[in-house]
């Protein structure tokens, strides 16, 4: 080995420093991660892993549920790889075990369940793991009335599960119209990307819809829609902003404003005598 391979092995086992995704800026990794992954530079809202959201959100007594329910290869599925080696390199290098994590705890003085997905596994994707963990987080709210806030990345449907992955939409659906018949509130927050079959299900269900500055939030592709309606699509086309002009959603927040805001919410919506 090389003693540039050495510092280049090195640099990345410590990951000190990293590059903001907009303005191209050299951070510290350290300083972005104490500023919610938010850039100092440019105020770019970078993704964050569940246990980050966790840790902003809710007081750090919080706990983890379902964490048993874990995905497999009922398919037995393989395209450049099995989906069962996928699986297998994601359970040692990924920071969840599945695309979304459900967690138990308070926001502020105010119990919530919150349900956070995660990008970086499987691309946010939903299988059948994600439709039962959903659907479990919004049993427990009602089990111990408690709101359900969800925050929502994904790139659509899981492909390694086919048909079985397509009917979490109706599952997810069904989960929240449960909360609504018992009067739980449902919070989304919708950051960057939300779209495919998780905005055409649970995302654009909740009571409030709050997203991300400059979030790309949609069900297909840009490129897709203009193929298919032969036209050119109005500049900003599935952005956060765009939605919250056309009546979309129902507010755009910079990250750290949103748990004061949430906060005021949950008073609104159930907490008001508390």
């Amino acid at each position: 080995m090389s003693i540039l391979d050495f510092f280049r092995k090195k640099e990345k086992k410590e990951n000190l420093w990293t590059k903001c995704e907009e303005c191209k800026s050299i951070l510290l990794a350290q300083e972005l991660e104490a500023n919610f992954n938010v850039c100092p530079k440019c105020g770019h809202h970078h993704s964050m892993n569940p246990i980050m959201w966790a840790n902003m959100l809710l007081d750090y007594h919080y706990g983890v549920f379902f964490e048993h329910i874990l995905p497999t290869d009922p398919l037995s599925f393989k395209d450049t790889k099995k989906y069962k080696d996928r699986l297998k390199a994601l359970k040692e290098n990924a920071s969840s075990t599945e695309a979304i994590t459900i967690f138990d705890g308070k926001l502020s003085d105010y119990p919530i369940i919150l349900s956070v997905m995660n990008f970086e596994f499987i691309g946010g994707s939903m299988g059948s793991v994600v439709g039962e963990r959903f659907k479990l987080a919004c049993l427990k709210a009602i089990q111990d009335k408690k709101p359900h806030v969800s925050v929502i990345t994904s790139g659509g449907a899981r492909m390694q599960e086919s048909a079985i992955s397509l009917m979490q939409m109706a599952k997810t659906s069904i989960a929240v119209n449960l909360l609504h018949q018992n009067h739980i509130p449902f919070i989304t927050i919708l950051t960057n990307p939300t779209t495919g079959g998780v905005s055409a299900s649970f995302a654009f269900l909740g009571d409030i819809i709050i997203a991300e500055p400059k979030a790309i939030i949609g069900f297909a592709g840009a490129r897709v829609i203009e193929q298919t309606i032969k036209q050119q699509l109005p500049e900003g086309f599935q952005t956060s902003e765009f939605l919250l002009k056309k009546g979309m959603i129902d507010m755009v927040l910079h990250r750290h404003l949103l748990k004061q805001n949430l906060q005021n919410l949950l008073r609104i919506l159930f907490y008001k005598n508390a």
